[in-house]
């Protein structure tokens, strides 16, 4: 079959297309022919060894697909490894059947940065109707469904942050209220202009280092930062419990993964996904899909933060 390898560590450059062996499921495991693979910033972390320092060579990336299995489900999954490729083995309890009425695109955009967004704001931040809501990274996979989420859930005002305007303006199309420059000097000054120094309740923050820092700044009393990346590659600097206090604020994290150990969790956020979808109340956004030779492009395109929305591989061109 045709695969996507990661044969030495290093940026975009390392990732080779290859004729390789097909998986072979154990009996725990379910063969799926994949249409689309996802891609995720994570991935990119990935290919550098900042995720899996463990990991041997060489290993085919991708943490999610959308495919059928031989018995004919559509279907989408995540796995460890190996999700950019024809065919991937697949444990069987991580197979989600596929509603008809949502097709494979958004199937795949709902699996990771859909469960992802819906589980920073309802059950890490625990958003309650009229709160704001500040997301970093609006445009991107997370943080446009993330947007439209918080509104769906009653938010009393989002504020998009992105670093172009092309960016911004699709947050607002999206229901965000107002949005602020990601890359301006003094970002959190934006923020208190917006909001009129009152500040928000929650910053959902994939950024890392000083935006990050920023972001916290701009917390109102009781309000809640999630980081769940560090796109940035910069650690923010330390928070001491005392700062914490002084302004009754909480810093947390999230990993998908997590999850997984409450169990109907994602089910419960893929089920209101799936009705938001079909619905018409919630829009995917396509980033772009590129043929499985293209993974390299596609990964430059992601770090270089010229994207928008989800981004996916199409295994059969």
């Amino acid at each position: 079959m045709r695969a996507v390898q990661i044969t030495a560590f290093g940026g975009p450059e390392v990732l080779r297309t290859a004729d390789v062996a097909d998986p072979k499921p154990t009996e725990e495991q379910v063969l799926v022919d994949v249409t689309l693979a996802g891609i995720n910033y994570r991935d990119t972390h990935y290919s550098e060894l900042t995720e899996s320092p463990g990991m041997r060579l060489p290993v085919i990336p991708g943490m999610e697909v959308v495919g059928r299995t031989e018995d004919g489900r559509r279907v989408a999954a995540t796995v460890p490894n190996g999700g950019y490729a024809e065919r991937v083995a697949v444990d069987a309890t991580m197979l989600v059947d596929i509603p008809d009425a949502v097709d494979d695109f958004s199937a795949l955009a709902l699996l990771v940065q859909g469960t992802t967004a819906w589980l920073l704001l309802h059950e890490s931040a625990r958003i309650r109707p009229g709160e704001s809501v500040l997301v970093q990274a609006a445009a991107g996979g997370v943080g446009s469904l993330a947007v439209q989420l918080a509104v769906l859930a009653g938010a009393g005002r989002v504020i998009a942050a992105a670093g172009t305007p092309a960016k911004r303006e699709l947050a607002r199309d999206l229901g965000a209220d107002a949005t602020v420059d990601s890359t301006r000097e003094g970002f959190a000054d934006a923020v208190r202009e917006v909001t009129e120094g009152s500040g928000v309740d929650i910053v959902l923050d994939m950024s890392g280092g000083e935006i990050t820092r920023q972001s916290r700044a701009v917390l109102a009393p009781l309000g809640r930062l999630i980081c769940y990346g560090m796109a940035s590659r910069t650690l923010p600097p330390p928070v001491g419990l005392p700062e914490l206090m002084d302004s009754s604020t909480t810093v947390s994290g999230f990993v998908l993964e997590h999850a997984t150990t409450k169990p109907g969790l994602l089910e419960t956020a893929l089920r209101e996904l799936y009705d938001h979808v079909t619905s018409q109340r919630l829009r995917v956004v396509c980033g772009g899909v590129y043929p499985l030779a293209e993974a390299r492009a596609a990964h430059e395109d992601l770090c270089a933060r010229r994207t928008v929305g989800k981004l996916a591989l199409d295994v059969a061109r």
